[in-house]
């Protein structure tokens, strides 16, 4: 490679040459896309980073053994070519940064050549995403996964410059932790040192900055790299980035303007898109009763509406049955929907169910005023008349209706808005609408544990007005806690922090830790508690999920350079995989099978 190299040195990437370079001498070095030869002259796409540049190779131009060699270029070879930028001599193509000017090269070098790749090297790429992920380094030369990475670290830089200005400091927080299990799982790293002691890697560096904040250190931020353990999704792998930040002597709102500028900075200066100022707030109350989701997607209305008063006293037993065991009949207007197929109707109920709806009722009302329903000889007509009022019904609407307990009503039309606009396209990638969601509550009942535990962690702060419930009713206790939401997916959250101590007990205590349990788990954190913690608060974004949004794909795969797949292994390297047997003796570990017992 030395010896290939000798004597040359890239002047340019190959869309940073210009119009204004037409004349110039340039040297140029990447991978071959395409080679085109037309007997006497080759035509060869150089492309790099940074996009395309066509090459003409003229024997004329370059010497006999220079030629040989371009007649020698396949796809994927790398090469470095030096000539002269000219304006095109056949049309432009006007899909290219670089459509108006081409190379006349009069010297090449293949500095590696390449098999034939497993799959074209090419945008929008129809290859399995499997095959795709086996050969990553491969698929990472595509030019739109290259885009979403320079995307990625733009805004990295950006996010990094604006907080520096804003006065915050980036600290580095440990790896390797201790276990404090509360939520989804730990993955567990065993110490050869400490044999039958395991450390834990990070789900967020919560407990770290809250003690910078302990520190003095006032403004704190880090992308940092989080881990857990738990069922994937497109938008969730086991090892994530989060921009993570702390800010002392603050509340809500100091929070909240600070994030809102950052935003705005990142999305015009990455993406060239204006965020209107101030982003709006709902509360987590609202947002349910509105949209059935406390991360809703306001690029579309389908509202939900609640019609228990108007159907309490109907016939209709699917309804009054909800209402008499604590729940609510809801429902939301798919407009201009009503004459949808019995089909498609079919299919929407068992998408519902999905979800715990036990059936899904409905409405349709003919273009004449008529209407059709699975339930209207329950009614009487004012009945009916009341509920499409309510619901804003306008003939050839559809409305959809469910009656359970709110949270799997809420569930289920929330779920069942967004399957329609997906279904009627109604979801704009290009369109990006922010929303701050508040108050969240403070606990939700678990079944399964059976306590109470934190939506958010066991820090966050009561709202002060709330604090006189937490012993007589705690489900009712709103949090100081906000989330950031965009298009419906949350890409950030946040709280307020405890920092009184006797609020804190109370907290653990309602979360049915005992004093011993909480000092074993977070003593670290309460004992620097005891020598003065100024009052401070925080917010991390999930960087990878709004990469994501950002650059208008589907799966933050896309987004991030060697990601898992769904059983959070890596194909490309075959992570994880079996150690040796030594190594497992030095860490006092032995695996044991379980024996597969008959049934």
């Amino acid at each position: 490679m030395a010896e290939a190299m000798k004597g040359l040195k890239r002047t340019h990437r190959c869309a940073e040459v210009t119009k204004n370079d037409i004349g110039s001498e340039v040297t140029l070095m990447g991978w071959v896309q395409k080679s085109r030869n037309k007997g006497g002259i080759i035509f060869v796409d150089l492309r790099d980073r940074s996009g395309i540049m066509q090459i003409i190779f003229e024997e004329s131009d370059v010497k006999a053994e220079g030629f040989a060699k371009a007649e020698k270029l396949r796809s994927e070879f790398v090469i470095a070519v030096v000539g002269k930028v000219e304006a095109r001599s056949g049309a432009v193509n006007e899909n290219l940064a670089t459509g108006e000017i081409e190379i006349r090269a009069t010297e090449v070098r293949i500095l590696s050549e390449s098999q034939t790749p497993p799959f074209p090297i090419e945008e929008d790429s129809k290859t399995k995403e499997d095959i795709r992920l086996k050969y990553r380094y491969l698929d990472l030369r595509r030019p739109d996964i290259q885009k979403n990475l320079i995307l990625r670290s733009k805004v990295a830089t950006t996010v990094r410059n604006f907080l520096a200005e804003e006065g915050f400091l980036e600290v580095e927080t440990p790896i390797l932790i201790k276990s404090t299990p509360e939520g989804a799982r730990d993955y567990l790293v065993p110490s050869r040192v400490h044999h039958g002691k395991f450390y834990a890697l990070p789900q967020s560096p919560q407990l770290f900055k809250q003690l910078l904040m302990c520190s003095g250190y006032d403004r704190y931020f880090q992308i940092a790299k989080c881990f857990r353990d738990e069922d994937l999704r497109a938008d969730r792998q086991p090892e994530f980035t989060q921009i993570d930040m702390e800010l002392s002597f603050v509340d809500i709102d100091d929070v909240i303007d600070i994030n809102e500028r950052l935003l705005a900075k990142i999305f015009k200066d990455a993406i060239g898109i204006d965020v209107q100022l101030p982003i709006q707030r709902m509360t987590w109350q609202e947002a349910m009763d509105r949209f059935g989701s406390d991360k809703p997607d306001t690029r579309f209305g389908m509202e939900l509406k609640d019609i228990s008063d108007l159907v309490a006293s109907c016939g209709f037993g699917v309804f009054t049955g909800a209402l008499e065991n604590g729940g609510s009949v809801r429902g939301i207007n798919a407009n201009g929907q009503g004459s949808m197929p019995r089909k498609k109707i079919d299919a929407l109920v068992n998408f519902a169910k999905d979800f715990g709806a036990k059936g899904l009722a409905y409405l349709a009302i003919g273009e004449d005023g008529s209407y059709k329903s699975s339930f209207a000889k329950f009614m009487t007509e004012e009945e009916l008349a009341a509920i499409v009022e309510r619901m804003e019904g306008k003939p050839g609407d559809l409305l959809f209706f469910a009656a359970d307990k709110n949270k799997v009503v809420w569930d289920v039309l929330g779920n069942l808005r967004l399957e329609i606009a997906r279904n009627l396209e109604l979801l704009d990638k290009k369109k990006f609408n922010f929303l701050w969601v508040t108050e969240f509550p403070l606990l939700e009942w678990s079944e399964e544990q059976e306590r109470y535990v934190a939506m958010h962690h066991p820090f966050t702060m009561p709202m002060e007005e709330d604090l006189v419930k937490l012993d007589s009713a705690p489900g009712e206790v709103r949090a100081k806690a906000y989330d950031i939401v965009l298009n419906g997916t949350e890409i950030g959250g946040g709280s307020v922090r405890i920092f009184q101590s006797d609020i804190q007990s109370k907290m653990f205590e309602i979360l049915g830790f005992t004093p011993e349990e909480a000092e074993e788990r977070f003593g670290f954190l309460l004992n620097a508690f005891k020598y003065g913690v100024p009052p401070h608060a925080g917010l991390a974004y999930g960087f990878d999920r709004m990469i994501m949004l950002m650059a208008g794909v589907d799966s933050i795969r896309e987004v991030i350079a060697f990601p898992k797949v769904k059983d959070a292994s890596c194909l490309m390297s075959n992570a994880p995989d079996v150690v040796e047997e030594k190594q497992l003796e030095e860490l006092e570990i032995s695996i044991v099978c379980k024996e597969e017992t008959e049934e």
